[in-house]
């Protein structure tokens, strides 16, 4: 989410396991307008901010051991300069338990307008991401 919007809300890492295009490395490079939530109550407070902005916003939810997963963090964090407008959240379902018991397959991407889930995306693909990042910015 952009800093703005954020409130006093700060880039948050990820564990990981110390290689280039793992989640931590990722987005300790990310622009501002991509956060990360490592706890429960970090993302409460994105979901609570999402609610209150009404920013387009896009949660990829993922986790560390996923393969798949791995392969698309590093076109969502580049994509997430591309597409300015929109805010850009990465939740480990690991670090958020309780806020993400709902989610069933890793990847899965929601899309947020005016405060309310719109859309959603399973699995990855780096275009078919860009091409729903489009449709929503």
């Amino acid at each position: 989410m952009k800093e703005e919007k954020l409130q006093g809300m700060e880039k948050e890492e990820i564990q990981g396991v110390g290689e280039s295009n793992s989640p931590s490395n990722l987005l300790k490079n990310a622009k501002s307008n991509l956060v990360a939530a490592n706890s429960d109550d970090s993302l409460k407070e994105i979901f609570r901010q999402i609610k209150a902005s009404r920013s387009p916003t896009v949660i990829n939810y993922g986790a560390s051991w996923c393969r798949v997963c791995s392969q698309i963090l590093p076109a969502f964090c580049e994509l997430s300069s591309k597409f300015s407008k929109l805010s850009f959240v990465y939740a480990d379902i690991d670090e958020c338990p309780e806020t993400t018991q709902h989610i069933r397959y890793t990847p899965t991407f929601h899309f947020y307008r005016d405060g309310e889930r719109v859309d959603e995306m399973f699995g990855a693909g780096e275009e078919r991401l860009h091409d729903r990042l489009w449709l929503h910015s």
